[in-house]
């Protein structure tokens, strides 16, 4: 049970931060401190302070305005640190990093007297480089020389006139101490290729060899992560620690209480972390570029000892597997039967996929070979990656000097880390699936390459369950999932499914403050079109949705597929097209924010979007007045996981449409409908365009399972 002090600890600081707002207390608020203190102030510990017992886990759907994070935090922040634990909260999307770390958690400390110190804990591809704006900004000097030779690895040199103002800015900025290096605090959106150049990973940093070592950005905020209470981080950081084991650069999961928000994500984001892939084309060109540097490297610097010998060895070994590549290429070409198809945000990804995972034997064959090669290259460019080490340390002579080792090091990080990727690739296609549980997904993706095509070879488990079991749940101290959808039909057995939930796991549902009978309506009109037939349903919407959304100040328009999205766009009359912004001219915030700027304008405005504005899109007031929803949102059904998963569960005897593809669409559907109502004051309307929710057996169960609008069906 959990103790009298914590629990009198817990109450106190509600009370007093509900005091100092003069904020009346949530129901469903009240509900999700309780359920949080409960499960993880009572967790059964050996003499080291260890849990010992079953895993402490709670699963908590909180409707939106809930005030998730003030609740967990509440009950988490005393509790971990009662059991000497350090509580890291993680996040899906670095805008909720940031609100819970520049907003909740300071406006936590002020109001509910609960004491404790917190820091934002980042990837090393958000903090920009000194080394590398450094290299930028003095073209034409010996460490250029040699980055040059390594272009198709991103050390690209040459600066543009814009680029140099750039960078000139950031030093600027960075010397005033008026910019701290992350790119999130940067005040302008800086293109991805731009940042690529200025950013590093862990195999091309030189640590503490480096000059600019004590004015590191990374290393800076790493610092200040050492000892706090609560980490900020985001779900892809923690699956990366646990990956190499847990406690590497997250302290150790056996003594961390984790919470886990916008927790619906996790299973997803844990495949895509065990996912691989590779185009052939492509890296065969790399590994003919390789070949070539290192043997111009080798003429312009005679390198005596074991560093010579390595690099001798890489050009015949690269060629080697390059003829490999082909061979593989020419296989894949002869092979696939490339589907035509579109991916949940739109884009055209013609593919073939593998039935049940399973690769022809002769292409597995081939593979193998590519595996061991990639084997080889990647132990090679390991001991040449550790010999620069010891170069840079100064205490082995390598035959080079230390300042060289220190500017070839990340040169040769950067080789060591593509070999290493495809080597993981190689092995996760031509593994043998283990009996009775899931397989990989195999397959392959046409992707454009300049003016030819390329052969994209994939890999991805389709369940991340097993690994959430046994490198999570079964080793953390305790761990929140929360998210406002994270039941299915309004239960728990999707998300236990795929996350792999110890099947002691608590699980509960809190209600939303919100009244959303009286708040809003759902609407299913009879367009006198079937869904299934994509032109009938197009032209009734193009018919019927300037009638619809007359009079809402906002508008948000989804849809399921991009096809189907322009098409709409296209057929409208071009003075109504003139109040639409369609996802994908702009960035996404750049649209949100033109949207508004028309509504507080006090003109009519209306959003086309597809997946990505289902969720994690916050359009209050009347920014939003009226959601339309074009389809009921199954999944696309070319996905290549997806479609393993269905395959592997119809195997097993399940039915995949009802355990996979209507809880999942009915999940997509309620977050859609969350776009609606952000604050207790919102009203509007909700329309699908989508009958069989009154038609089909499977669509009543979707229907009832959304918020308890009022309804009219017409």
């Amino acid at each position: 049970m959990i103790s009298t002090e914590l629990k009198s600890q817990i109450q106190g600081a509600y009370s007093r931060f509900l005091e100092a707002k003069s904020l009346k207390p949530r129901y469903g608020q009240r509900l999700m401190i309780a359920e949080v203190a409960k499960v993880l102030g009572d967790v059964d510990t050996d003499e080291e302070g260890r849990r010992s017992g079953d895993p402490a886990v709670v699963a908590v759907e909180a409707g939106t305005g809930t005030g998730k994070t003030v609740a967990y935090a509440i009950a988490a922040i005393p509790t971990a640190k009662a059991a000497g634990k350090r509580l890291v909260i993680a996040t899906a999307t670095v805008a909720l990093q940031e609100q819970i770390v520049y907003k909740d958690l300071p406006d936590l400390m002020r109001n509910s007297g609960l004491n404790f110190t917190f820091a934002l804990a980042k990837g090393r591809g958000r903090y920009m480089c000194l080394s590398k704006l450094d290299t930028l900004l003095q073209e034409g000097d010996a460490q250029s020389a040699t980055a040059q030779l390594f272009e198709e690895e991103g050390f690209k040199i040459e600066v543009d006139e814009a680029s140099q103002k750039l960078f000139t800015t950031m030093i600027e900025k960075l010397a005033g101490n008026k910019w701290d290096g992350d790119r999130d605090s940067w005040p302008q959106e800086l293109a991805d290729q731009d940042w690529a150049r200025l950013t590093t990973d862990h195999s091309q940093c030189t640590n503490r060899h480096c000059p600019n070592f004590q004015q590191c950005a990374f290393y800076k905020a790493r610092e200040g992560m050492g000892k706090v209470d609560v980490i900020v981080t985001n779900h892809d950081m923690v699956l990366a620690d646990l990956a190499l084991g847990g406690g590497a650069v997250l302290p150790d999961p056996r003594d961390t209480l984790y919470v886990f928000d916008e927790g619906h994500h996790l299973p997803d984001k844990a495949i895509g972390h065990f996912a691989h892939f590779s185009r052939l084309r492509s890296t065969a060109d790399w590994l003919e570029q390789t070949a070539k540097n290192l043997t111009k490297l080798l003429a312009q610097h005679p390198l005596p000892g074991d560093l010579g010998k390595l690099i001798e060895q890489v050009p015949e070994l690269a060629r080697e597997i390059k003829t490999q590549q082909q061979f593989m290429f020419t296989a894949c070409e002869q092979l696939a039967d490339f589907k035509q198809g579109e991916d949940m945000e739109g884009r055209e990804r013609p593919r073939h996929r593998f039935v049940g995972g399973v690769v022809p034997e002769h292409m597995r064959e081939m593979g193998i070979e590519l595996k061991k090669g990639f084997a080889r290259l990647d132990d090679l460019f390991t001991r040449l990656t550790e010999l620069l080490k010891e170069g840079m340390d100064g205490e082995v002579n390598i035959g080079i000097a230390s300042h060289q080792a220190e500017e070839w090091y990340p040169l040769f990080g950067s080789l060591l880390a593509r070999a290493h990727g495809n080597w993981e690739l190689w092995t996760a296609f031509t593994a043998e699936d283990p009996e009775n549980s899931p397989p990989m997904a195999r397959w392959l993706t046409l992707a454009d390459s300049g003016s030819l095509f390329d052969i994209e070879v994939n890999a991805s488990p389709i369940l991340a369950a097993e690994m959430l079991r046994r490198n999570l749940w079964n080793v953390a101290y305790g761990a929140l999932v929360t998210s406002a959808t994270l039941t299915a039909l309004g239960k728990f057995d999707r998300f236990r499914m795929r996350a792999g939930l110890p099947k002691d796991a608590v699980t509960a549902v809190v209600p939303s403050p919100f009244h959303h009978a009286d708040a809003g309506v759902l609407r299913v009109p009879d367009l006198k079109a079937d869904p299934r037939n994509a032109a009938e349903h197009t032209a009734a919407i193009i018919r019927e949705l300037p009638n619809l959304v007359e009079g809402s100040k906002g508008t948000l328009v989804l849809f399921s597929s991009r096809k189907q999205m322009q098409e709409v766009f296209d057929g409208l009359e071009r003075d109504w097209r003139k109040r639409v912004f369609i996802q994908g001219n702009l960035s996404k915030q750049e649209t949100l924010n033109k949207h508004k700027a028309r509504v507080d304008g006090g003109d009519e405005s209306v959003l086309f979007g597809l997946a990505s504005f289902a969720e994690g899109v916050d359009l209050p007031g009347a920014y939003c007045e009226h959601v339309v929803i074009a389809k009921i949102p199954f999944a696309v059904p070319d996905d290549p996981v997806e479609a393993a998963l269905a395959e592997w569960i119809e195997a097993r005897g399940g039915n995949p449409f009802m355990e996979i593809a209507v809880p999942d669409a009915s999940l997509r559907l309620i977050q859609a409908c969350g776009r609606l109502l952000r604050t207790e004051q919102d009203r509007g309307i909700i329309t699908l365009l989508d009958r069989r929710v009154v038609t089909q057996r499977y669509g009543k169960a979707i229907l009832n399972a959304l918020p308890p609008f009022r309804r009219e069906i017409s």
